[in-house]
């Protein structure tokens, strides 16, 4: 029988303490993207067809707050909750064919599923039973990508 050694570091009591405060910004997140008709198959399904702009009006009010909020934590030097600084590395493009592949793969499993990855847990939460299924294919899918990324192309 093996055991699990206990959370000693200040930091790592600090972030434990903080569980709770994450599970309910997910549970409020969660009830926001339901309200908010995000993980409506029907909003999805309008929004690749192009026949509704409802979803990309989202996307572009998220970016709308994000790029300025960003720009904000950069130009203040604003540490993490844990004090590290906040660091976002300048993004490395590769090969364009990589992107063409990861889009094909992820459009696929959006347009068939009529969910990404971000709203499962609120679908699940919502009743949605067959996105229990989704969630353990990701889980599975996840680790077919860490075991078999050191042989991919990068």
């Amino acid at each position: 029988m093996t055991t699990v050694a206990p959370i000693t570091t200040t930091a790592g009591r600090a972030r434990e303490r903080r569980l709770p405060a994450y599970l309910l910004a997910g549970v409020a997140f969660g009830i926001v993207l339901t309200k908010g008709e995000l993980v409506s198959w029907f909003r999805i399904q309008e929004a690749l067809r192009f026949k509704g702009l409802y979803l990309y009006e989202v996307f572009a009010s998220a970016l709308a707050v994000t790029i300025p909020a960003f720009a904000l934590l950069k130009r203040r030097a604003v540490r993490s909750l844990s004090g590290e600084p906040i660091a976002i590395p300048p993004k490395v493009l590769g090969r364009g064919y990589r992107y063409v592949i990861g889009g094909l793969i992820f459009g696929l499993g959006w347009g068939l599923l009529g969910a990404c990855p971000g709203p499962i847990f609120a679908l699940i939460g919502a009743g949605v039973g067959p996105m229990v299924v989704v969630s353990l294919a990701a889980v599975a899918g996840t680790w077919v990508y860490g075991y078999l990324r050191p042989s991919l192309p990068h």
